[in-house]
């Protein structure tokens, strides 16, 4: 019997469909027959607008020139995210990309600024940090060997539509219909082929499901399993609505926290990408159409549409011939914008298993496993937002604040609280800066710093901290406008 993987069925489109589709032709294509089932009459979520730094190697990965990119998604450029009423009402910070301040091997920038602090000094940890300062003045621009830390804004749709015109230059049958029935071998339990609603068998070796939230292979026909995360994540809804662009796009996605949960604003190039967050057990859907309505500028593109999800992830991402991608694999709330970067994480961790000869039970466990340790970090990040906060102003922020948390999360907070450190973990997708930002942000003050920073005297600590700074301005300053730099590099086609 030959086991080889030839045929690959990616079961559904939108952004991971063809973020899978573009991948995978642009790699495996002359080795692999490669078809994409997806069907008109299927909307897709097509929310997630938001981007984080590691889209870039993607565009990289497929040899896609950005301003063709940016120029077909309509794009603005991102620099970080504005955490707006989560420390506490009318208060705000950013969590921006990149570093922050220079480290020391042995100890991070942040405990160099807490002991510039102590003896007085009243700089703000974001006025060293060369991301945070040019996001905050709306500008940008490409800097030398990458010197400027960025993402991007993007409509989803344009994006699944780009890259399904890359695919099919490479080779990547897509096929119009409804999957109305699934096949599986009655021995092995895999999926030999999917029955489409115009009576066509579409045979594969293995298929990928990018299905969104019904997980019609992984679940439906698997009954792989869920793994509910509500008692973290309480947040269960939420509502899209998209709305003309009234004033100048700003280089940072805008997280605002609300009574009960938070509200995103996602400036585009021809409109604005606005949603709600929230909780049914604090929020009604209609007080949250009427909180939305209340809360955007512009004229409305779109009725506002609600969406339910259930935080958590499918107990296997990885289940006998079916990879799981997208929603279908799991959810955790865009808070940080991560949704996308999990579907190109799934498939590089499956281009790097890829199971010619085989489908094998060792790389099965390996992806899976890999895939929940990196998720699980994300889970961790997220949860944080909600448990550190001095908010206690509604019934949600008090529930929030008395979460039972992971000992994982449990164990990060309170070494930062204690000693300003933050031992991260390989796999975790965060960096120490945002750790160190976010946390900061959200209240935590630690109590002690490095003792590396004694070694400085009082006047090289204050040349050592003024020339960061004085770095950052000067680079900054030099930065066009945000705007003005995205319709000279990609402008719109409109």
């Amino acid at each position: 019997m030959n086991n080889n993987i030839n045929r690959v069925v990616i079961a559904g489109g939108g952004t991971a469909g063809w973020m899978a589709a573009g991948l995978l032709s642009k790699i495996l294509g002359r080795v692999l027959d490669i078809t994409l089932i997806e069907s008109d009459q299927i909307g897709t979520v097509g929310v997630g607008e938001a981007t984080i730094p590691p889209l870039v190697t993607y565009l990289r990965l497929l040899q896609i020139k950005e301003q063709d990119f940016m120029a077909a998604t309509q794009g603005t450029f991102k620099l970080g995210i504005s955490f707006e009423n989560w420390k506490d009402v009318n208060e705000r910070y950013i969590h921006s990309f990149g570093t922050t301040g220079t480290d020391h091997w042995s100890a991070g920038f942040q405990h160099f600024w807490l002991k510039d602090r102590e003896r007085g000094s009243s700089v703000s940890y974001g006025d060293y940090c060369l991301e945070l300062v040019a996001a905050q003045q709306s500008k940008f621009a490409h800097l030398p060997k990458q010197g400027l830390n960025y993402a991007f804004h993007i409509d989803a749709t344009l994006f699944a539509a780009f890259l399904r015109n890359y695919s099919e230059k490479l080779g990547v049958r897509r096929v119009e219909g409804k999957i109305v029935d699934v096949n599986t071998n009655s021995e092995t339990g895999h999926v030999e082929s999917l029955r489409l609603d115009s009576a066509e068998l579409i045979e594969g070796d293995l298929f990928i499901d990018c299905t969104g939230f019904r997980g019609l292979l992984i679940e439906q026909t698997l009954k792989t399993g869920y793994e509910d995360w509500t008692h973290w994540l309480p947040c269960d809804s939420a509502m899209a609505l998209q709305t003309e662009s009234m004033i100048e796009a700003i280089p940072y996605t805008r997280a605002i926290a609300h009574s009960a949960g938070w509200q995103w604003r996602i400036p585009l190039q021809h409109r604005v990408g606005n949603g709600l967050v929230y909780c049914n057990d604090y929020m009604s859907d209609e007080e949250a159409r009427e909180y939305l309505l209340k809360n955007v500028v512009g004229g409305h593109l779109t009725e506002p549409r609600v969406l339910k999800f259930k935080a958590g992830r499918r107990r296997k991402n990885w289940n006998k011939n079916v990879v799981a991608l997208g929603l279908a694999s799991g959810f955790v709330e865009p808070l940080e914008s991560t949704s996308i970067h999990l579907i190109q994480q799934g498939m590089i961790r499956l281009l790097q298993l890829f199971p010619h000869d085989g489908i094998k039970q060792t790389d099965i466990d390996e992806y899976n496993e890999q895939s929940r340790i990196e998720i699980e970090y994300i889970r961790d990040f997220i949860v944080m937002h909600y448990k550190v906060t001095n908010r206690q102003d509604t019934p949600f922020w008090q529930h929030c604040r008395n979460l039972e948390i992971s000992d994982t999360l449990a164990h990060r907070i309170q070494l930062f609280r204690e000693t300003g450190r933050v031992c991260r973990a390989r796999e975790d997708l965060f960096q120490e800066n945002s750790w160190v930002q976010v946390m900061m942000g959200q209240g935590i003050t630690p109590a002690q710093y490095h003792p590396v920073t004694n070694v400085m005297t009082e006047n090289e600590l204050t040349q050592f901290m003024r020339k960061i700074r004085e770095r950052v301005a000067a680079t900054v300053a030099k930065l066009p406008n945000h705007e003005t730099y995205v319709k000279q590099y990609c402008p719109s086609p409109d």
